[in-house]
């Protein structure tokens, strides 16, 4: 969408590490970095994995322009030869990343990055900025549409989305994790989005009156007149015009959609409106509901009986409401020594932000007799699991809780993306993707996509990787006493 080098979209430390990595002659060799998220937003029993199709295009052309090297210049921190190592710096390693539309939960990699370590490290700012937005945004809107049940949803958040990147972005997202449409234009024209809206207060407001308002708007698209009615008073003043033109307008073989309520008590006005549309032989129009919606008001409006066919959901879904950033982190997990990877580990007094060594994948358990997901394991790369079971998986913290998994099928998560630099996943469209986001969802029980207090789904690591990681811990922790 921009006109800027997206390479350039880094934090400096990107770049000092990698001159560091250069002096030192150490750039060529090759790390593991994992992308990974530590907690779920707003409690929720998932996340929704978004962005692949964009950090790829952004791998596929990393390279520095004369200008951005000109400007790296003027920073007066690299020299020259550096700059040149720049130049001529493509992807050369490989990329295994999650499916966009794939469930996805705390510690699972998002993405693998298997490079030497210049290029790996150079990649980490772009890449976690591009999934943790797609990714949150494309899981709120999941929530949204949960709670939206069978019916409609159109996001139209772009006026008050950070930017028109987030806003074309998070219109992709919010289509992946199950919005009908988008009012963003440009969103439907890049993605192919289905487009919708009608008209603001403002057009209202431009005529002498309303019923005048509604009479133009109705001349303007006979087949496709759909009112906002609460611009001056929603049950007295507006439903009755929207009425009054669309009898007019149908008796002239024209179509009226519906109206659209933007204000007030929407569960009360739904019911009323709906009631008054019904009367008027207008069964057939829907009612549209706005007005700062976000998934608990949708569900609370539903449980109250509201008689509301489709929402436009704005400001709480593009922006991501009370939980902003999904919070990803990018970190090394292997590093090339002396012709081999060896595991890596960030220990931290905060278990939450000691990491995962080793070259990984995750592993999801299918029942055969349900289809539902039972658990995902995560495993070092080389592992080899029963292929049907049994198999006994435990809690890496509560490692007394123990689950005996049988007659499962097994799904590796990570699918490949690059080899030696070279692009190997086609990616899909976003209709493709929202369907596959559909369809996963689908292997869950609903226990897990309550929008409150969702039961908590596991994720445990192998014995193998378990064992690894708390013996690393245990020689690191030696060391430092033996250091004391």
């Amino acid at each position: 969408m921009s006109n800027y080098n997206l390479t350039m979209s880094t934090d400096l430390y990107q770049l000092t590490m990698v001159y560091g990595y250069f002096k030192t002659r150490t750039a060529h060799r090759v790390g593991v970095f994992d992308l990974f998220f530590r907690r779920l937003p707003w409690g929720n029993g998932y996340a929704l994995a978004a962005g692949l199709e964009q950090a790829i295009e952004y791998v596929r052309e990393l390279r520095f322009t004369e200008e951005d090297l000109a400007y790296l210049r003027s920073l007066g921190l690299f020299p020259d030869e550096f700059l040149e190592y720049l130049g001529d710096m493509r992807f050369t390693g490989d990329i295994d990343a999650v499916p966009e539309g794939t469930p996805i939960f705390p510690s699972e990699p998002l993405i693998r990055v298997k490079a030497p370590i210049a290029q790996a490290q150079l990649i980490e700012t772009s890449l976690a900025n591009i999934i943790n937005h797609q990714t949150l945004i494309a899981t709120k809107a999941a929530r949204v549409t949960e709670a939206a049940g069978d019916t409609e949803v159109m996001e139209f958040g772009l006026r008050r989305a950070q930017g028109p990147d987030a806003g074309l972005y998070g219109s992709r997202a919010a289509f992946i994790g199950g919005c009908n449409a988008t009012s963003n234009v440009l969103a439907g024209q890049l993605y192919g989005i289905p487009v919708k809206g009608t008209h603001a207060h403002s057009w209202v407001m431009s005529y002498p009156d309303e019923l005048t308002a509604f009479r133009a708007y109705a001349d303007a698209y006979p087949d496709a007149c759909l009112l906002l009615v609460d611009t001056y008073d929603t049950l007295r003043s507006g439903v009755p015009n929207a009425i009054q033109v669309a009898k007019e307008l149908e008796a002239k073989g024209g179509r009226f959609l519906g109206i659209r309520l933007d204000s007030g008590d929407l569960a009360y006005l739904s019911k009323m409106a709906r009631k008054m549309l019904d009367d008027a032989g207008l069964e057939h129009a829907i009612i549209v509901a706005s007005g700062d919606l976000d998934e608990g008001v949708m569900r609370d409006l539903r449980m109250q009986g509201a008689k509301i066919d489709s929402w436009g959901v704005g400001t709480k879904l593009i922006t991501g409401d009370n939980n902003p950033a999904l919070g990803g982190v990018y970190k090394l997990v292997a590093l090339e020594e002396n012709g081999r990877l060896v595991p890596k580990i960030k220990v931290s007094e905060n278990a939450e932000k000691t990491t995962n060594p080793g070259v990984k994948d995750t592993i999801r358990f299918y029942s055969r007799e349900t289809g539902k997901a039972l658990a995902d394991l995560l495993v070092l790369e080389h592992e080899e699991l029963p292929p049907y079971g049994p198999l006994t998986i435990f809690d890496p913290i509560d490692t007394w809780k123990k689950k005996t998994l049988r007659d499962y099928e097994i799904q590796s998560l990570l699918v490949p993306v690059f080899r030696e630099g070279r692009q190997v996943y086609d990616c899909p469209s976003v209709q493709e993707i929202q369907a596959y986001a559909r369809k996963e969802l689908g292997h869950f029980w609903p226990e897990y996509k309550r929008l409150m207090n969702p039961e908590e789904y596991i994720v445990d690591l192998s014995e193998e990787l378990w064992n690894l990681k708390h013996t690393m811990i245990r020689e690191l922790r030696a060391s430092y006493t033996e250091s004391d």
